[in-house]
């Protein structure tokens, strides 16, 4: 294969990548607290002692969109959402994780947990434990809650410190592998749940596009898969 074919193997190689990623993101539309996941694209030089360079194209970066999704009023006492720039801590078996699916109850020991059973924490890292008999419930804006008795204790909202080290887990999850730091410039609302932050009007839109820049490439390839055959019956002969 000559050096026009590898460059373009390497842009199909990124397309391919990145309509899983839109596929995932537009199946997503619909998931509390999903965030919108896009790749980008970099160049890379490919060179060898007595051979030409080659500059080809990988897809090997995934951002995080922080856009804000549609808030939506439950009237749950422990649904909260995020207004702002900022995550809800949670323990899991495999450490700490990010997430702004805001969905939460006490489980049977008393301890704020959300749909997967993992404790919330509050802006220490230690767990939230809301006595059975409270009454009058209250989540402030800064996370703060409190019942008739007085404050139980405060919803602990975080930033990534690298926000580009930011490790997708699964489709609501992140490890922030560079630490975190407290948020700041946002607000708690109860009653309410943030829901995804993805455009499937857009989302379906670039999926066209990648399909078409997919097929350009592809009938590149099959014009220069004959071109060559041509050159080798003529040599042939």
């Amino acid at each position: 294969m000559e050096n026009a074919g590898y460059v373009v193997l390497s842009r199909q190689s990124g397309l391919i990548d990145e309509m899983r990623v839109v596929a995932n993101n537009i199946a997503n539309a619909a998931t509390t607290g999903y965030r919108q996941e896009g790749l980008v694209f970099s160049e890379y030089v490919d060179a060898g002692e007595g051979r030409s360079s080659l500059s080809m194209a990988e897809a090997n970066i995934r951002n995080t969109s922080r856009a804000q999704g549609a808030l939506t009023e439950t009237g749950g006492a422990f649904d909260l959402a995020i207004e702002g720039d900022g995550y809800f801590l949670i323990e899991t078996p495999g450490g700490e994780r990010l997430t702004r699916a805001g969905s939460f109850a006490p489980n049977a020991f008393g301890e704020l947990v959300n749909a997967d059973g993992h404790r919330v924490l509050d802006a220490g890292g230690a767990p939230i434990i809301v006595p059975p008999d409270s009454t009058g419930l209250r989540i402030a804006f800064d996370g703060t809650i409190s019942n008739r008795d007085g404050t139980i204790g405060q919803v602990g909202v975080v930033v990534p410190g690298d926000p580009m080290g930011l490790v997708r887990e699964d489709g609501v999850r992140f490890r922030a592998d560079g630490g975190t730091e407290p948020a700041e410039n946002i607000r708690l609302l109860q009653g309410f749940l943030e829901g995804s932050n993805v455009n499937p009007i857009l989302q379906v839109a670039r999926m066209v596009e990648i399909q078409r820049g997919y097929e350009l490439g592809q009938s590149f390839l099959n014009a220069e898969d004959e071109r060559i055959r041509q050159a080798v019956k003529v040599f042939v002969r």
